[in-house]
């Protein structure tokens, strides 16, 4: 039997400490008469969850961060609840005659024996956060029925469909639809994806199965699967909830719902496209109270920020913000009239669709089956005497003009455009047709911007990059610096980030440049100006937040691959 690793040699081996730390951590233990572990974390070498994980690797215990999809639901109650809290454990799946055990004590054997004694199983013991394990129990013992629990309750009779009877079969999962395991899965569903903090939630029929993922931080992750014959149902039941027709599966449909989550009001966009498996259900998650509209919260650069408010300040002129389809540029102007909203003045915004409803704005939604386009609302909206005009996006030439005109008359206007960056505005504009000089003589800045994820809090640890890393980030190779990465944890779904801030590109207009815009310029002329006169790119913006231990080189060149 080879021999045990002590807790020293591990953590030398791991460049954690040096032999030198080593030895003095050793003389100060035989000096105090204390624990090594208690040591490492007087002297913050090491947390308390490293330590674990450290004592785990000397024990042959291996570590793992509990999270859902871990835990089989059919398994935990081979324990009482009482004697899983006693211990601090949790059972998490079973093979054959071993049961996996989330513990946070690596020593508690005798722990492992009794469990052993009440399930008649043999136990590998596995390291966890305890604070993890807690909460497990907490949602897994829970009263409330658990989506397995659910399943487990519809059998193949009750969701059998009658294909010979189009009618009939409406008919039927109109009426299942209303039945409480269906609404219990929805429910929770719903509830799960708006406390982690989901943007979005995907139902994707497939074969043989159908299966739900939440979109959070921008990237998708899969909840759960289910059985195909659930999947009519559930689409029903969103319906029933957005008072949309069940009975028309052919067409997409789109609608809104409404729902109360501890204490506050959420509002949910529905949309579903028929497809070869069934429909494909997405439901867009609004919730005002998680969303921030401060522009001090948006993650910007100072000085970039100072630049911006002056701007806004102005009272007439265009401010564009740029950014593919969800990079925040909707957030960041709700964040502008937000600080711009004040009695004393008239603030009108047209939208599609409304996102989130403000005090004291005039907000309105554009209804193309009735001709009410961007332009059109436009129009009349300049007779209602506004100050601060929001477009919820510059799709045409038409639009375009009329926000430009309205600048020029005296009306601050905020809009979006679909460009990859801030110079790309311009020529956007000059491709839709508009003169030059309106361009030059409107135009007082756009915005780029892109959404980084941020490194977890909970798992985030430091190290030190090689130099190919310093290299891309513009930093002298031979410098010692530290940077910040997630490990993955529970917390995160394993990715090692949680939540987001923006990276920002402000391309201010000045005497130069409305000099240039004059002369038709291409993207490469409009680059290498803002080359020469040291304006920063959203790479550069980005680097900087990698440097400051905020998200990671790897998550700044995802959103920022188009950037040049």
């Amino acid at each position: 039997m080879p021999r045990r690793k002590k807790i020293g040699e591990i953590l030398v081996g791991k460049g954690l400490i040096t032999a030198e730390q080593l030895a003095e951590l050793l003389r100060s233990q035989k000096e105090n008469s204390k624990p090594l572990g208690q040591l490492l974390l007087e002297e913050e070498i090491l947390t308390r969850d490293e330590l674990t994980e450290i004592i785990g690797e000397q024990l042959g215990i291996p570590h793992i961060w509990l999270r859902k999809g871990l835990i089989d639901p059919r398994i935990v109650h081979v324990l009482p609840k009482e004697k899983a809290l006693h211990f601090q454990v949790i059972p998490m799946f079973r093979i054959n005659n071993v049961l996996t055990l989330a513990t946070a004590d690596p020593h508690a054997f005798f722990v492992f024996d009794e469990v052993s004694k009440i399930t008649n199983l043999e136990v590998q013991p596995v390291l966890c956060r305890a604070d993890d394990i807690i909460d497990a129990i907490h949602e897994c013992y829970q009263k409330e029925v658990s989506i397995d629990e659910v399943l487990a309750r519809i059998d193949e009779s009750e969701i059998e469909l009658v294909n010979t009877s189009f009618v009939k079969e409406i008919s039927e999962i109109a009426e299942l639809a209303e039945g409480s395991p269906v609404v219990n899965w929805t429910n929770m569903v719903l509830l799960r994806a708006i406390r982690d903090g989901a943007s979005d939630i995907h139902i994707e029929p497939e074969p043989g199965k159908f299966r739900v993922r939440l979109r959070i931080d921008g990237i998708l992750y899969e909840l759960m699967s289910s059985k195909p014959e659930m999947h009519p149902a559930v689409v029903s039941r969103l319906k029933v909830m957005a008072n949309l027709d069940i009975a028309e599966r052919r067409i997409p449909q789109d609608g809104r719902i409404q729902v109360q989550v501890e204490g506050r009001k959420v509002d949910l966009r529905f949309s579903s496209m028929p497809g070869i498996h069934g429909e494909k259900v997405v439901l867009r998650i609004l919730d005002k109270s998680r969303a921030m509209l401060d522009l001090n919260l948006l993650g910007f650069d100072q000085k970039v920020l100072e630049h911006l408010k002056s701007l806004l300040r102005r009272p007439y002129g265009l401010i564009l913000t740029c950014g593919p389809t969800g990079s925040g540029k909707t957030t960041t102007l709700y964040s502008a009239i937000t600080m711009l909203n004040a009695p004393e003045k008239n603030l009108i915004t047209i939208e599609d669709p409304v996102e989130y409803q403000l005090d004291r704005i005039n907000q309105n939604q554009v209804m193309h089956a009735i001709g009410l386009t961007f332009a059109k609302f436009l129009k009349h909206a300049l007779r209602q005497d506004p100050d601060i005009i929001m477009v919820g996006e510059i799709r045409d030439r038409e639009t375009a003009e009329i926000a430009i005109q309205a600048s020029l008359t005296g009306h601050l206007v905020l809009s979006t455009l679909h460009t990859n960056d801030s110079p790309s505005a311009i020529t956007r504009l000059l491709e839709m047709g508009i003169e030059p000089y309106l361009i030059s003589s409107s135009l007082l800045a756009s915005l780029a911007q892109r959404l980084v994820r941020t490194n977890c809090p909970e798992c985030k640890t430091d190290y030190y990059p090689p130099k190919e890393v310093l290299s891309d980030l513009g930093v002298d190779e031979n410098k010692k610096i530290r940077l910040s990465r997630g490990k993955g944890c529970s917390s995160c779904y394993d990715s090692g980030f949680k939540g987001r801030t923006g990276i920002y590109e402000l391309f201010e207009m000045d005497e130069g440049l409305q000099s240039l815009i004059l002369t038709n310029p291409t993207i490469d002329t409009l680059h290498e100006y803002l080359k020469k006169n040291g304006h920063g790119t959203l790479k550069d913006l980005g680097y900087k937040k990698v440097l400051d231990g905020i998200t990671t080189l790897e998550e700044v060149k995802r959103v920022t691959a188009m950037e040049t």
